[in-house]
C-alpha cells in the first residue's frame, strides 16, 4: 500500500507539471504572436489564452471555435444595438443593460454558461459603451477580441500535444449546484457591481475601457466568494496583480523588445501557474492567484499601449490602478450589502413563520 501512495503521488505532481507549464507557455506564446502579428488590442489575445489553459483538459476543436466565434459576434453584437438607444434615450438604454447585465450573470451562476455570460456582458457595457465615442471604434473592439479568442485557442493547440492530460483521466465530480433563490442574489450582486463601474465609463469610454475588464472579472470572482473573504479576495488580488504589474514594466524596461517580452510573460506565467496548482505551496486558493494573474494583464496591457504612443507610462498606470482599488472597493461593499440584505430578509422570514 505505501509503494502504491507513493507511485499514485508521482503520477499526480506529473500531471500537475504538464498542467503548469501548459498554463505557462500558452499565454506568453499568444502574446508574442499577437504583438508580431500586430492585432488590434494585443494584450487582449494573452488574457484570454489564459482563461482557456487554466482548465484543464485538451483545447476545444475547430467545430467548437468556430460555434464560439459566432457565439463572440452575436453576444458582442447586441452591444452595438444599444448604440442609438444610449445616444438618444438613455434612461431606457441604461435599464436595458441593468436587465442585460442580471440575465448574462444568472446564465453564468445558475446555467454554467460562463463564456457565454462573460461575453455577453462585455457586449452589453464594453461594446456600447465604445460605441458612443464611434460605431468604428465598437466594430473594432469587436474584431480585436473574435481575432484573440482564436489566436489564443490556435497557441492551446500548438502547446497542448506537448502537454498533455492524461488519456484517462480521473471521474470527475459531479458540479455543485446552486438553487434558484441563491443564483437569483447573486446574479443581483454581479449587476450591482457592473452597473455603476458601466456610468462612470460613459463619462470617457475612451479612457475607461480597462475598468470595464477589471469589472467583469471582480463580477465573476464575487460569484463564487462570500462577504467574509472578499476583501482579502477581491482587494489582494487586485493589489497583487498591481505589484506584479509594475515588477513586469520594470524588468521588460532592462531590455526592451518582443523577445524578452515573451520570456518575461512565461517566468511570470510559470510562477501564477505553480500557485494555480499547488506546486509552489500557497495558502489562497486557486481563483485567487488566477485574478491575481488576471489583474496584471489586464494593468500591463494599456501600459505597453500608452508606452507605444509616447504617454506617461507611469501616470497613467497610476491612474488607472487608483480607479482599479476604487471599484475593488466598491465590488466589496456591494458583496457585504447584498449579502446583509439577504440576512435581513432570512431573519424577517423565519420571525413571520414563528
Amino acid at each position: 500500500m505505501r509503494v502504491y501512495s507513493h507511485v499514485t503521488d508521482l503520477i499526480e505532481v506529473h500531471i500537475q507539471t504538464r498542467r503548469v507549464f501548459r498554463l505557462g507557455t500558452v499565454p506568453a506564446l499568444t502574446l508574442a504572436i499577437a504583438y508580431a502579428i500586430q492585432l488590434p488590442l494585443p494584450f487582449l489575445a494573452p488574457l484570454f489564452a489564459f482563461m482557456f489553459a487554466a482548465t484543464p483538459g485538451p483545447p476545444m476543436g475547430i467545430k467548437s471555435l468556430f460555434g464560439l466565434v459566432l457565439v463572440i459576434l452575436i453576444s458582442l453584437g447586441l452591444g452595438l444595438l444599444l448604440i442609438p438607444l444610449l445616444l438618444h434615450y438613455q434612461f431606457s438604454a441604461l435599464l436595458l443593460v441593468a436587465l442585460g447585465l442580471y440575465f448574462s450573470s444568472y446564465l453564468t451562476v445558475n446555467m454554467g454558461k460562463a463564456l457565454f455570460g462573460t461575453f455577453l456582458t462585455i457586449g452589453f457595457t464594453l461594446i456600447s459603451a465604445a460605441g458612443t465615442v464611434s460605431f468604428d471604434l465598437a466594430t473594432m473592439v469587436i474584431q480585436s477580441l473574435a481575432l484573440a479568442i482564436v489566436v489564443a485557442v490556435f497557441c492551446h493547440w500548438m502547446i497542448y500535444p506537448w502537454f498533455p492530460e492524461d488519456p484517462s483521466p480521473a471521474s470527475k465530480k459531479p458540479a455543485e449546484t446552486s438553487t434558484p433563490d441563491q443564483s437569483n442574489w447573486i446574479a443581483l450582486r454581479s449587476t450591482a457591481i457592473v452597473l455603476p463601474v458601466y456610468w462612470l465609463v460613459l463619462t470617457n469610454p475612451a479612457a475607461y475601457m480597462a475598468i470595464v475588464m477589471k469589472a467583469v472579472l471582480l463580477s465573476q470572482q464575487s460569484s463564487v466568494i462570500d462577504a467574509k473573504s472578499a476583501g482579502r479576495e477581491l482587494l489582494g488580488s487586485t493589489f497583487l496583480g498591481g505589484i506584479f504589474a509594475v515588477l513586469f514594466w520594470v524588468l521588460l524596461g532592462i531590455s526592451t523588445n518582443l523577445w524578452m517580452f515573451f520570456l518575461w510573460m512565461l517566468l511570470f506565467c510559470l510562477y501564477f501557474a505553480a500557485k494555480i496548482y499547488q506546486l509552489i505551496a500557497t495558502r489562497f486558493p486557486a481563483s485567487y492567484w488566477l485574478n491575481v494573474a488576471m489583474t496584471m494583464l489586464i494593468i500591463l496591457g494599456p501600459g505597453v499601449e500608452d508606452s507605444a504612443g509616447g504617454n506617461d507610462v507611469y501616470a497613467a498606470f497610476l491612474s488607472r490602478m487608483g480607479l482599479f482599488v476604487l471599484v475593488t472597493l466598491y465590488a466589496w461593499f456591494a458583496v457585504y450589502f447584498m449579502e446583509h440584505l439577504r440576512t435581513q430578509r432570512r431573519l424577517k422570514q423565519i420571525v413571520s413563520q414563528n
